[in-house]
């Protein structure tokens, strides 16, 4: 059952006045989290054997196409400025390749043998896991990159919002999200999209906490990268050993790392 494509609970939307539009929209996009929080059991199992390889010295990859392809490698791209990890520790990929995330590339999602490709450029190890992410659940590109991960031992994950789709069922751990029809019918980057940038934000930010990288609730490894992060820095350092400012500042200029400056801080006591 495809409820994805399924019709909208609204009609007659280019009749609707502004404001009844944004509550309409709306109505609907406050049932996600809901969606999401039924399904926190797949996604714990999911972090929790993800985790396992991870610190063992495995990676993770996304990959999706259009709107789920973009949203992998958005939540990809946060990682290293985020949590001061490696460009190549969380990785996403899209059908069609880098010009695919501005401009849709024809057909590339319909190529079985696509994603097998692009992965086999990162020099693949059993220790590393793959999560295939389609709202639809149907995507050949994402069925066929999950099956041959599967075939050369990496652990499968998937993001989908339909039940009993094939990659769900190719998946070794599967996340799947049943949002209901989108408000614009077939228009997946809405509520399926949100649905899909929630779990994805939590699958990723678990593990980078799980994986030592926030101190409290701190983001103590992140890159500061410009003078807003550079004064929370600062401020970070500042609230953890309890000096001042001007202190703090001097300790972060000293050891370009927040985590450094309160290690070596404190090591001094």
């Amino acid at each position: 059952m495809n409820i994805t494509e399924s019709s909208s609970n609204h009609d007659n939307l280019e009749l609707m006045s502004t404001k009844e539009l944004l509550h309409a929209i709306n109505s609907e996009d406050v049932t996600v989290a809901h969606k999401v929080y039924e399904i926190i059991p797949s996604i714990e199992s999911f972090i929790d054997k993800c985790y396992e390889r991870m610190i063992k010295g495995g990676r993770l990859f996304y990959i999706g196409a259009g709107t789920s392809g973009r949203l992998g490698i958005l939540d990809a791209s946060e990682c290293p400025p985020t949590f001061g990890v490696d460009s190549d520790l969380v990785i996403g990929i899209i059908a069609g390749g880098d010009i695919a995330i501005r401009k849709a590339v024809e057909f590339a999602e319909d190529d079985t043998n696509g994603a097998w490709k692009d992965l086999n450029k990162f020099n693949l190890s059993k220790l590393d896991t793959v999560i295939g992410i389609a709202a639809s659940g149907y995507t050949p590109y994402v069925i066929g990159g999950l099956k041959y991960a599967n075939k050369n031992g990496l652990l499968t994950g998937a993001i989908t919002c339909n039940p009993n789709n094939p990659i769900e069922k190719e998946a070794k751990l599967p996340m799947t999200v049943i949002v209901g029809p989108e408000f614009l019918t077939g228009s997946t980057r809405m509520k399926s999209g949100t649905a899909q940038k929630l779990i994805l934000n939590m699958i990723s930010t678990s593990l980078m906490i799980k994986m030592g990288k926030v101190k409290g609730n701190r983001m103590i490894d992140m890159q500061l990268s410009n003078n807003k992060l550079l004064d929370r820095g600062v401020k970070m350092i500042q609230e953890t050993i309890n000096v001042s400012y001007e202190e703090a500042k001097k300790l972060l200029d000293e050891y370009s790392s927040v985590r450094e400056a309160i290690k070596n801080y404190k090591s001094k006591k």
